[in-house]
């Protein structure tokens, strides 16, 4: 019987429009008019390019709805005629792009005053970079001729649409020579520095926000677009602006004039770490310091840095005197003064500026003694790991930058420059500057791995900086062993009950901590290894396995030809020795004086004996798989040219059960008594 389709039938949608008077809220109303637009049915896509519709459309994603309509339902038909008019079908595109009436009414919604409506601003968004995109010449040519789009756009910056609309117009833009056109278009209209005064503390955060993200996406796609460009013809002007030394030394200013917020320095801070960022961001990127050096670390503009040095005393300040925050309660207490995003981004901000290996904003940051309060705080916030990482990079990095400086080089040494009540080794070794006055021997990596197993050995709770700490006192044992030359002549300094004390915790606690450390993550190191190229193999697979089989229904069958039967009598292993021994002791001989039996004859069951003949066979079976002779048993009968197939015991399920009637007491041999010596005997009960 087949099943009888009816594949002629046509879509509701051409039932409709085949109606005389049909409207575009009927069409819209039903479910597959997106599926039929993208399918490019002829009839629905003439109505929709029709003056009247196209009007219609335009109106619904930049009118807002009636406030009386029901919420679920508001904004049901906006949301249908944006993806209509997005579908990317060319006619539909062609009418909007081509049409100077409709590119008004969408420009129109620009000059509302804000704020906007966020659904309506993403819809209106979403058409107009669809348009830059395929209609390009014509909608940048229209937007060149408005002369407040500009400004338009950026008073309404705090809808993040307004931000994915400028990013479009840098990124979108093909071919390369039109591009170069609206970057200088954009850099005319001083876009970067209209950004940058968005800045300001003064100005609402929202805006802030979406402008700092703007410019360190802007930062980014220049970046990652002229490396992608084989020819550069001349560089991306809106970069230029961003990279010079007036633009950041505006941001900077924008940052610290007036009360200064959190959000303005947590902002500004942002976009000066997209700057500074390498290629390759992330913490994968920023690791790699540990492994590679200095040659690792990556060129800056000094143009940045130059603006940078001279408000490291500003950034100084804040870790002294942050934005007022209330206390929070966290899972281990009340944290009366919390941390604070505006330091931590300064905790970040120092330790890409150390990873530039720059020779005077290294030595501004020592004269500044920014490390002993960052190190100060890493102790105080034991908990916030955020912190101690950044604080773990800049250790990291001066101790690379040590390893491949000019020993003339004072610059991280600081020697001469450090206050005459520190150590020396301060900003090296990781000791707070609070701690200069006391004995020098009390290292607080020392003190503080110390206390820690103290307090694990009261049953107290591990300290959360420890696992950085740890780390830390690693490094500088690593710099030791190496022969770096500022850490060994730092160490020669100390006093010998400090060295002493300092050789004690390396030998002791610091190598009892790393082999705990070791044990507890060897688990979980092994449930994160990669998986390698021969995953597979070794796990018994392979790709033929999980392929298909449709053409050849015997392919599956095939694979027993390639099985190697072959048997070598005279191997007398240890599996070969158990498995005669276990067969000698369960399993009786046949024989061969008897008739041979037909097992087609009926016979009556008896199901106490058939138990019992199952046993055995089940405990055979367990034999053959544990010793992995089942195949080299099979081998030995058929090997054997005119000996008979030998009968298999089957269960209470098998066809006859001739098998389980058998009487214990009976012996059968299968094949001739006169076996050859290259052959084996396979007992069978």
């Amino acid at each position: 019987m087949f099943w009888k389709f009816d594949l002629n039938n046509t879509s509701h949608i051409d039932q409709l429009l085949d109606r005389e008077g049909v409207t575009l809220r009927e069409l819209m109303e039903e479910e597959d008019v997106l599926q039929e637009c993208k399918a490019q049915n002829r009839k629905l896509l003439l109505f929709l390019s029709k003056d009247h519709c196209m009007q219609e459309l335009v109106t619904l994603i930049t009118e807002e709805p009636p406030a009386d309509l029901e919420e679920k339902t508001r904004f049901k038909f906006p949301n249908i005629a944006c993806e209509l008019l997005t579908s990317d079908v060319a006619l539909i595109n062609d009418k909007l792009g081509g049409d100077e009436s409709l590119l008004e009414k969408l420009y129109h919604f620009l000059e509302q005053e804000p704020p906007l409506n966020p659904l309506l601003a993403s819809f209106f968004s979403k058409t107009i970079g669809n348009l830059i995109a395929r209609k390009t010449d014509q909608v940048i040519s229209f937007l060149r001729k408005k002369h407040n789009f500009i400004s338009l756009v950026l008073n309404h910056i705090d809808a993040s649409a307004m931000m994915d609309l400028l990013l479009r117009l840098i990124s979108c833009v093909e071919p390369a020579p039109l591009r170069m056109e609206v970057l200088n278009w954009l850099n005319e209209e001083r876009l970067i520095q209209r950004l940058t005064e968005l800045m300001h503390t003064g100005r609402d955060e929202e805006r802030q926000s979406n402008a700092s993200q703007t410019l360190c996406d802007i930062i980014r796609l220049s970046r990652d677009q002229a490396n992608q460009l084989s020819e550069v013809t001349e560089p991306d002007p809106l970069l230029a602006v961003l990279e010079s030394q007036e633009n950041v030394a505006e941001l900077l200013k924008n940052m610290f004039e007036g009360e200064r917020t959190e959000a303005s320095v947590v902002n500004g801070t942002q976009v000066l770490l997209t700057l500074l960022e390498s290629r390759r961001s992330g913490l994968e990127g920023l690791m790699d310091l540990y492994s590679q050096g200095c040659e690792r670390s990556y060129t800056v503009n000094s143009s940045i840095l130059c603006a940078i040095e001279p408000h490291l005393k500003d950034f100084q300040q804040l870790l002294l005197n942050p934005p007022t925050r209330s206390a929070i309660l966290t899972t281990v207490g009340v944290l009366e003064q919390p941390l604070g995003s505006a330091r931590l981004h300064v905790a970040r901000l120092v330790a890409s500026l150390l990873q530039t290996c720059d020779l005077s904003i290294c030595q501004e940051i020592c004269r500044l003694n920014t490390m002993d309060l960052l190190l100060d705080l890493f102790f105080k916030y034991s908990w916030n790991n955020f912190l101690h990482l950044q604080v773990e990079l800049c250790v990291a990095s001066i101790l690379n930058h040590s390893a491949h400086a000019d020993l003339q080089n004072p610059g991280l040494q600081n020697h001469e420059e450090r206050p005459a009540t520190g150590t020396g080794s301060q900003a090296e070794e990781g000791t707070p500057g609070q701690n200069s006055t006391s004995d020098p021997a009390n290292t607080p990596i020392q003190d503080a791995l110390v206390a820690n197993v103290g307090h694990l050995a009261e049953g107290g709770r591990r300290r959360g900086n420890m696992g950085h700490l740890t780390r830390i006192a690693n490094t500088v044992v690593q710099n030791l062993e190496k022969g770096l030359i500022i850490i060994t002549c730092i160490s020669t300094e100390l006093p010998e009950d400090c060295r002493g004390r300092w050789e004690s915790f390396v030998g002791e606690t610091l190598r009892e901590t790393n082999r705990r450390n070791t044990v507890d993550l060897a688990f979980s190191d092994y449930q994160i290894q990669q998986m390698t190229a021969n995953f597979v193999d070794q796990f018994g697979f392979n790709d033929e396995e999980f392929s298909e089989h449709d053409e050849n229904i015997n392919a599956a069958f095939d694979r027993i030809a390639e099985i190697n039967f072959n048997i070598d009598a005279d191997d007398h292993s240890a599996n070969a020795a158990a498995f005669e021994a276990c067969c000698k002791e369960r399993i009786q001989q046949f024989d061969d004086c008897e008739e041979e039996e037909d097992i087609w004859d009926e016979k009556e069951i008896n199901y106490a004996t058939q138990i019992k003949s199952r046993s055995r066979y089940s405990t055979w079976m367990i034999c053959l798989r544990k010793y992995n002779l089942l195949g080299s048993v099979t081998g030995a009968w058929e090997g054997s040219p005119g000996q008979k197939a030998p009968l298999v015991a089957s269960d209470s399920s098998s066809s006859g059960g001739s098998d389980s009637e058998e009487d214990p007491g009976e012996h059968k041999t299968v094949g001739s008594s006169k076996t050859p010596a290259n052959q084996t005997t396979a007992p069978l009960r």
